[in-house]
């Protein structure tokens, strides 16, 4: 049985004397879209998150037991 899990994620832009990149923060796995979504309500006004649009919160929906990047993949560098 293959099975649909949501994964929850906060990106934005973030610029330091580094440059620019996406900030990445992985939040969790949750069993459906609104169990996502209720972690989102939650976390929205909380410190940091609060600082940004709520925009910047993403789910994607995967399937477990399944790999991904089934066709490999190709490093892009910048600069």
């Amino acid at each position: 049985m293959i099975v649909d899990v949501f994964l929850l994620w906060h990106v934005y832009e973030l610029t330091d004397g580094d440059g620019t990149r996406d900030e990445e923060k992985f939040i969790g796995v949750f069993s459906s879209e609104e169990k996502a979504k209720d972690a989102i309500e939650q976390l929205k006004g909380k410190e940091g998150f609060r600082d940004h649009p709520v925009s910047c919160f993403e789910i994607h929906k995967e399937k477990m037991n399944q790999p991904g990047w089934v066709d490999g993949f190709v490093t892009v560098y910048h600069g």
